[in-house]
Order: C-alpha cells, then sequence, then structure tokens
C-alpha cells in the first residue's frame, strides 16, 4: 500500500518516478505522518530523506538512472550509514577506511543504529579515505546489501519504535569498484552527509510536531471523559493548564516547521533554521508527551495507552541526526559566524 501511494519516493524527482514534493510540501506531509506513528514513516522515510537525498543531490547521472527509479518505487530500500559508536552527531571521529584498490576500494569498519539495516538493499556508507589521494577525508560510497564481507545484526532492541528497524552493519573488506564512489569525488562525502542531515532536520522537526498534535489531542479527548469525583478532570483549571501548554507549543512548532521549511527551499537559510527547528520542536514534543501522560494519571503509564507509546517514541527524536546539544552548537557557531562576515 505504502509503495502504491507513491510514500518510497515523495521527495524524489518526478524525472525518477517520485512525487517531487519540495520540502515546504514534504513537512504537511511529516506532519500527518507523525500523527500516526513514528515507526511506520521509517520504513519509507530514509529513501526519501538521508539515504536517498545523497543521490538525488550529490549522485553521477549513472549513479542516478542505476539507483533512484528503484528507490522511489521502493524496489530498493535504502539506508544511511553514518553512525558508529564513536562518531554519531559529529562525524569528525568517523573510523571507517576505505583504502584503494587496483579497479575500486575496500572498505572496512563497524556502523551502529543504521536504520533500515535488516532490510536494506544498498547502504550509503561514509568512510574515512586512507592512503590515497583526499587521505584523511570523508567520502560516500554506494554498497549494496549483499555485497561478499558485509553483514547485519541482529535488529537492536529499543525504548521505543519497535516498528523501526535499526541494527549494527559490519565491514569486511567489501570491495566496490570505481562507480561506486558517490558524485564520482572524495570530497562529496562531507557535504552530502551534512547536506542530507540538514534537510531531515526539518522533516524531523515536522514528524515531531505531528507526534505533539496527537498526544494533545488524545489528552483533550480523555480530560473532556474521565471524571474525578464525578467532575470531568477537563474542568479542573491545573488540568486546563497542562492542555494551554500543550497546544501553546504545539501551535509554536508547526509555525517554526513551516518557517523553517521555506527557508530552506528558497536558500535563505540552510544551516541555523533547520536546526533551530528540530531542537525546539522535539524537545517541545518531549514535553507534551509528558503533560499527556500527566494528564492520563495512572492510565497514561499504561501499554495499552496511546501516551504512553508516544512518550517513548518521541525521546529519540532528541538523538538521531543530530542530538539536542549538536543543534545548540551548529545555531550558535552559525550565529556568530554570520555576524563576523557581516
Amino acid at each position: 500500500m505504502a509503495r502504491e501511494m507513491g510514500l518510497f519516493g515523495y521527495a524524489i524527482d518526478q524525472e525518477w518516478g517520485g512525487l517531487g514534493l519540495d520540502l515546504t510540501q514534504e513537512v504537511e506531509l511529516a506532519m500527518e505522518l507523525g500523527y500516526t506513528t513514528l515507526a511506520f514513516r521509517s520504513m519509507f522515510g530514509t529513501n526519501n530523506g538521508i539515504a536517498g537525498q545523497v543521490l538525488v543531490n550529490f549522485g553521477t547521472d549513472p549513479q542516478k538512472a542505476a539507483w533512484l527509479e528503484r528507490i522511489a518505487s521502493g524496489e530498493v530500500v535504502a539506508s544511511f550509514a553514518l553512525t558508529e559508536a564513536g562518531a554519531g552527531s559529529n562525524p569528525a571521529g568517523l573510523r571507517t577506511r576505505a583504502a584503494r584498490v587496483e579497479g575500486g576500494w575496500a572498505l572496512s569498519g563497524e556502523k551502529r543504529f543504521i536504520t533500515n539495516a535488516p532490510l536494506a538493499d544498498l547502504f550509503m556508507v561514509f568512510a574515512r579515505v586512507v592512503g590515497a589521494d583526499g587521505d584523511g577525508q570523508i567520502a560516500v560510497f554506494l554498497v549494496p546489501g549483499d555485497a561478499p564481507g558485509l553483514t547485519v545484526g541482529p535488529h537492536d532492541k529499543k525504548m521505543g519504535q519497535e516498528g523501526a528497524w535499526t541494527a549494527d552493519v559490519h565491514l569486511d573488506d567489501v570491495r566496490v569498484d570505481d562507480d561506486a564512489l558517490v558524485g564520482g569525488a572524495v570530497e562529496v562525502g562531507y557535504r552530502a552527509a551534512m547536506t542530507s542531515l540538514a534537510k531531515g532536520r526539518v522533516h524531523i522537526a515536522a514528524l515531531a510536531v505531528g507526534q505533539a498534535q496527537r498526544a494533545l489531542d488524545e489528552s483533550v479527548s480523555y480530560a473532556a471523559t474521565a471524571t474525578q469525583g464525578g467532575t470531568p478532570i477537563g474542568d479542573f483549571q491545573l488540568v486546563q493548564a497542562m492542555l494551554a501548554d500543550q497546544q501553546t507549543g504545539v501551535m509554536a512548532g508547526r509555525s517554526l516547521v513551516r518557517e523553517a521549511a521555506r527557508a530552506y527551499v528558497s536558500g535563505e537559510d540552510r544551516r541555523i533554521a533547520p536546526s533551530a527547528a528540530k531542537l525546539y520542536c522535539t524537545e517541545m514534543a518531549g514535553r507534551v508527551a509528558d503533560l499527556a501522560v500527566q494528564v492520563h494519571g495512572g492510565s497514561g503509564y499504561m501499554r495499552e495507552s496511546t501516551v504512553e507509546r508516544i512518550y517513548r517514541d518521541v525521546r529519540l527524536l532528541r538523538l538521531y541526526e543530530g542530538t539536542s546539544e549538536i543543534q545548540r552548537l551548529i545555531i550558535g557557531s552559525n550565529l556568530i559566524r554570520r555576524q563576523r562576515q557581516s
């Protein structure tokens, strides 16, 4: 059904079989998807997002022709293999190695928490070049899921988003041809990672707004019907205050997401705005989810409660694609850089 609806390619250009949504349109869809379940979105989110965008923005024409149409249709599940045990939000600590061999490259290293790894047909593998032109730089390679030497560990057991499968990826002397180097140049890798992550942060912010809206709606519904001492709890002013804080956060987050998407599409701001949106909206979703559990009382702590699932699911939003701490560093450093340049 997701394939039939075009969900694997909504952010991929129409010439490759996608829907070609720009980011202002994509965030509207993301807020709706966020209202359902974050795990459902992850099934096709990486094809459209951080993995697919590497090829959309930096792939050579032959690379695009080989993969993008199949990625957009859902025939191929793509995975973004950047994170390592010692290199998460900041890829400077990347240890996976890419060494020159005759006719191509040999990749060795370990990746961690890689979304869709157990299902992936194609990995965008980021590795540090050693002993060749571009020594020390980060490059990105297209690695088929069935490449000899590539193995995927068991899927991770997580606090939330259980339906979004992540796992470790091990690369033991994985050989790829020269045409697997994205963009045909080593220096493309770091820019590809940063560009894909910046756009992805606006998308994550929109998902957070969707989840927060769902938590708010669940809270309002419960407050209007549940009673305490024969009185609907929604009549109590302290409960109303919690609902008001939730509503304010959701409205502010939605406005920020739309503004960040507009600035990204126009090219006005592709650094500060994405990080500000992700920082505020993911933190806000955590607060709104916490208040939702509080409004529900003991029933909100039970596994059968929707808000209990939301509470666990949204916690991850503050970690992946750049932690809240990293977003603060990006915002602060770019504000100073902007001032100095002016």
